[in-house]
């Protein structure tokens, strides 16, 4: 198969415009991929921002003025990495320009930007849109998806999904923008970190449909640019108790979203239980997977046994990598990239794909609630 030449550009030249514009210059890595990505354009306010993508060779075009990308018809998709209170004009502009467009979380500073967004893919029939979720391309993740798709967990009896940061710890940290409600959005860690948690339970079909929220706003002021202290009014750390259905059996799923867990770097967790069997996975521990059963032990009889279980570098997409290896977050963009372009082009097949930005819009009816829920300190129906 000869691989078809995409050009892409970034808008937000930021962590995660690095991080793929990193990833794609390992794409050699996948194999049979129909698609041969070309990093050719970044766009960031920052002069200063754009020197670092001198280091990419295919780069041509580097611009403060994100227009300046959609206005250029070599470029076929674009990525975009930008506050959230711009998500909204920026992602339907680059709609409207009919490229297509690979959108960072949380899809709209809230639903009605979210709603307008999916508008404006409703109006142009031919776009093709995803929202950015990387962690589920973890090969344990993978693994414990197809083990509750099996039906191995019987009649469910719990799961549970988070994304724990330690990264605010540090009270002396000085204010970003993500800590500030008129940036990040009313929704706080909700919309910081919240699809992370959510990509799974609904793809799984675990759209909850009632919702009790906690959330913490544990550091309330933080160092402005001049070191005066200065509203931090974000919500910091969020865990929503819900009542979701898991083939027709109502069943408890909690989502934690925390941007102040001690102790934690970046962890991605799932969990689901159930009375035949169950699944867990932590990217603490990348390679191990976790399953639940009845086992017979010589001498002893049959006993409960969580089994562990390496997962290896296997993933969505087959990559040149061993099996044996260790797998890590710069794999699971190239994954994530990976389905997004197989899925544009049609040849994913029944890959596991990259969030729609239907489920996108549902999280910010889960914020939603989840806020409703907090201020009433009671249980919301979805």
């Amino acid at each position: 198969m000869t691989a078809r030449e995409v050009n892409i550009g970034i808008i937000g030249g930021g962590l995660m415009g690095r991080e793929i514009a990193a990833a794609l210059q390992r794409w050699p890595a996948l194999i049979d991929h129909p698609v041969r990505p070309r990093l050719t354009a970044v766009c960031d306010i920052d002069p200063a921002a754009l020197d670092w993508f001198d280091e990419i060779d295919t780069v041509t075009t580097k611009a403060t003025d994100y227009r300046d990308l959609l206005s250029d018809s070599s470029i076929d998709v674009v990525y975009v990495a930008v506050r959230h209170d711009l998500h909204q004009g920026i992602y339907t502009d680059v709609i409207a320009s009919g490229k297509a467009l690979l959108a960072e979380k949380p899809f709209g500073i809230d639903a009605a930007a979210a709603g307008a967004i999916l508008e404006e893919i409703a109006a142009e029939p031919g776009s093709f849109v995803r929202c950015s979720s990387e962690m589920p391309f973890f090969p344990g993740a993978q693994w414990a998806i197809d083990y509750v798709r099996s039906g191995a967990l019987g009649t469910i009896v719990e799961a549970r999904s988070s994304f724990l940061h330690s990264s605010d710890v540090d009270v002396t940290k000085p204010i970003s923008w993500k800590r500030q409600a008129r940036f990040c959005g009313e929704a706080g860690v909700l919309n910081d970190l919240g699809l992370h948690t959510w990509h799974i339970p609904l793809r799984l079909g675990w759209t909850p449909d009632q919702i009790y929220a906690v959330l913490q706003n544990i550091v309330p002021e933080r160092p402005g640019p001049d070191g005066v202290l200065v509203p931090c009014d974000t919500w910091d750390n969020a865990v929503l108790h819900c009542w979701a259905t898991h083939e027709g059996v109502r069943f408890p799923l909690t989502v934690a979203t925390k941007r102040i867990d001690p102790g934690e770097k970046n962890t991605w967790e799932f969990e689901a239980v159930g009375l035949g069997g169950g699944v867990r996975f932590s990217t603490k521990n990348p390679k191990r997977v976790e399953v639940f059963t009845m086992a017979d032990i010589p001498g002893i009889g049959r006993e409960q046994a969580w089994q562990r279980l390496d997962a290896g570098s296997r993933s969505v997409w087959p990559t040149v990598t061993g099996p044996n290896f260790e797998f890590g977050f710069s794999d699971s963009i190239l994954q994530m990239w990976a389905v997004f372009l197989a899925e544009r082009e049609g040849l994913l097949g029944h890959r596991f794909g990259t969030a729609r930005p239907e489920e996108a819009v549902i999280t910010h009816e889960i914020y939603r609630a989840a806020l409703r829920s907090h201020a009433d300190g009671a249980a919301v129906r979805l």
